[in-house]
């Protein structure tokens, strides 16, 4: 917690002094701080919170309950009847309740059948659902269903955070690469504003035409429109970064000049992203948040099938209580003395029920359907992603010649003008060429990048 702590304030300090010095946020620490801060990021921890809360409410259908019901009526100096009933149940996992129960009756016009002696009736029993309700009724379902979903939240939360780490990524690998164009444009803006300066200075003594020093100065001024450009660019990319960097949740920070990106980046992103021991071959897809995920909805819609398989049999309702009113003495309750009752209820054609079922199987199917064509899909996008990124170091590979021939072709050029042999055009040619090279390879660079982000969403890779 103070290594957090201290990290916060060197950062917000680094911020708030960016115009003094300058400091690089890596990719590690920067998202580090959208893991941490980030609002979206709490929002998918109120997922867990959410299917606690239901495993909670579920769980409720099992509490013991206390009941009292009392009913009193006089009129005209007459007590009709005053009617007493308590009773305490206890829900129990299976089709059993337990109860326990107090009935105590009086009044003239009070129904016979309602009659209890002076210190009340005491009953204990139990209510038993001996087919449908059985093995498995609508409390017993919603409390397993709710248990699986925690799982399933968990798996849908670790989703929801990769999904705006990799948007967060992306986000930071646009500012790199916007940070790397502009520091080319600005080195080569000075190459130009050298160039013009000596090409002034030789046709104030006469060595050069006036022509060339239109020349260096339309080269000159293209540069300078160039780096303008690319600072807007940077400055959008930049404000576009301050969209995932908070300090808590109620504190956006802005990124001000003087952050820069870690330039380093090529060297680290396996380790930032883990992507660096990945093994295709021996890559468990079933452990994918995804799959987990589909495969606990799959779980869930087996208990909703075998519900409403249950619900196909007849509802039979058996209950029996032991009477006395003495309980204390526990050799009161006997079989001679007792209160006992059935209930049945049966559809005759089913058809509700059978159309429950029916729906639940289709349900079934359809998950099944979609375990499969995810679990396609996640291999073939992931060998795709693998083999774009066995291409994309043969294409760093040729791009890095490239721009070291420019170059060299560019030091040449400028000695064969330095000697007269050669033309400010020509020159301006060759640097045109080494720019649009590097800024190739700053673009190759960014689409690897990219990839990287890509593989590090599609397997759900835990970072940080």
């Amino acid at each position: 917690m103070k290594t957090l702590f201290f990290h916060i304030i060197l950062f917000t300090s680094t911020l708030l002094y960016a115009q003094d010095s300058t400091k690089v946020i890596s990719l590690p620490e920067y998202l580090g701080f959208v893991k941490s801060f980030h609002p979206v990021v709490k929002q998918a921890n109120l997922v867990i919170n959410e299917s606690e809360a239901k495993l909670m409410k579920a769980r409720g259908a099992f509490d013991p309950k206390l009941e009292v019901d009392y009913g009193r009526k006089k009129f005209k100096d007459t007590e009709y009847y005053d009617k007493l009933n308590a009773a305490f149940k206890i829900p129990t996992w299976y089709g059993v309740e337990l109860k326990g129960n107090f009935e105590e009756n009086t009044g003239y016009y009070l129904n016979p059948e309602n009659n209890t002696p002076d210190d009340g009736l005491y009953s204990v029993g139990v209510s038993v659902s001996v087919a449908k309700g059985l093995l498995i009724n609508e409390r017993m379902a919603m409390l397993k269903q709710s248990k699986l979903f925690v799982n399933q939240a968990k798996a849908d939360r670790q989703l929801l955070i990769n999904n705006i780490l990799y948007q967060a990524t992306i986000s930071y690998f646009n500012w790199l690469k916007t940070f790397n164009e502009k520091q080319v444009y600005e080195a080569f803006l000075e190459n130009a504003r050298i160039r013009f300066n000596g090409v002034k200075k030789s046709y104030e003594v006469g060595d050069v035409p006036a022509i060339d020093t239109l020349e260096a100065r339309i080269a000159l001024n293209n540069r300078k429109l160039n780096l303008e450009k690319s600072r807007v660019k940077y400055m959008k990319a930049s404000l576009e970064l301050s969209n995932y960097l908070w300090l808590n949740e109620n504190t956006p920070i802005e990124i001000k000049e003087g952050i820069i990106p870690d330039t380093n980046t090529l060297n680290t992103i396996d380790n930032t992203l883990n992507t660096s021991v990945l093994d295709i071959e021996n890559f468990d897809f079933d452990e994918h948040p995804k799959l987990l995920s589909l495969g606990y909805k799959f779980q869930s819609l087996n208990v909703e099938k075998r519900l409403k398989t249950n619900n196909l049999l007849p509802q039979i309702d058996l209950q029996y209580n032991f009477l006395s009113q003495t309980p204390e003495v526990a050799r009161s309750f006997s079989t001679s003395d007792y209160k006992s009752g059935v209930n049945i209820s049966f559809p005759l054609f089913l058809r509700k029920e059978r159309a429950d079922l029916k729906l639940a199987k289709l349900k079934i199917m359809d998950t099944q359907f979609e375990i499969q064509t995810t679990k396609v899909s996640l291999k073939n996008k992931v060998n795709a992603i693998n083999q774009e990124l066995t291409s994309f170091s043969l294409q760093n590979k040729y791009t890095a010649q490239i721009v070291n021939d420019y170059n060299k072709m560019l030091d040449a050029e400028e000695r064969k003008f330095f000697l007269g042999e050669s033309s400010l055009f020509l020159v301006n040619s060759r640097e045109s060429k080494l720019i649009d090279a590097k800024l190739k390879a700053i673009a190759l660079e960014n689409d690897f990048f990219k990839t990287k982000a890509s593989l590090f969403n599609i397997i759900a890779a835990s970072i940080l």
